[in-house]
């Protein structure tokens, strides 16, 4: 079906992309249309907007970073590129962070035999917790995807046995950083004693 046809007047198309006459659509289902529509037109405008709003941030924060780094001959910023900026009077803040999307390599079966090998040997009343702690990292999600968190949480536990050892070795080797996202976050606070609040730009949060 052409553009020319899907755009007649006088008609709408349903769900299942048919035409159907628009004096043969239900008047209740005709506002909500309206409704629907008229509120994505004001959500895209808004998403437009965020998008504006994150674009000129970070290159605001990129040309004073460059003016310092002139300046000064050091680089503003942490590890990462994370990095935290505060108004004179302490009140408000921009955070910017680097989040990395993380995922796991074949080593991490070898890790996870070597920790089943670990609970096996163990007596079961002295670890019931730990294996608990381990059923539940290599877990999937619903969307099938191990819960990293946990996985990388594993590594903090205080165990020095030698194959557990070796299991958190394989996991570190496991690690493969997938991607990585910049996100620029706003804080204030009403004074100085108060503590910090994040200014929702997320319209669940709001």
């Amino acid at each position: 079906m052409n553009e020319h046809t899907e755009t007649l007047d006088g008609y709408m198309k349903d769900a299942s992309g048919r035409l159907v006459p628009r004096d043969k659509v239900k008047p209740e289902h005709l506002l909500e249309d309206e409704l629907v529509r008229s509120l994505h037109e004001k959500a895209d405008a808004r998403h437009e907007a965020l998008l504006v709003l994150k674009e000129e941030s970070f290159a605001d924060i990129r040309t004073l970073q460059s003016l310092l780094a002139e300046k000064y001959d050091t680089k503003l910023g942490g590890q990462k590129g994370n990095l935290t900026l505060h108004s004179y009077d302490g009140l408000l803040r921009i955070t910017v962070a680097i989040g990395d999307r993380i995922t796991f390599g074949p080593e991490l079966q070898v890790a996870k035999k070597l920790i089943d090998e670990c609970l096996d040997e163990w007596t079961e009343e002295g670890n019931s917790n730990i294996r608990a702690i381990v059923a539940d990292t290599f877990d999937v999600k619903k969307e099938g995807k191990l819960r990293v968190d946990n996985v990388l949480g594993l590594r903090r536990l205080n165990i020095t046995e030698p194959k557990w050892l070796k299991a958190m070795e394989a996991i570190a080797d496991a690690i493969r950083v997938e991607s990585s996202k910049s996100y620029v976050r706003f804080h204030k606070k009403a004074n100085p004693d108060a503590h910090f609040v994040q200014t929702p730009l997320d319209i669940a949060r709001v």
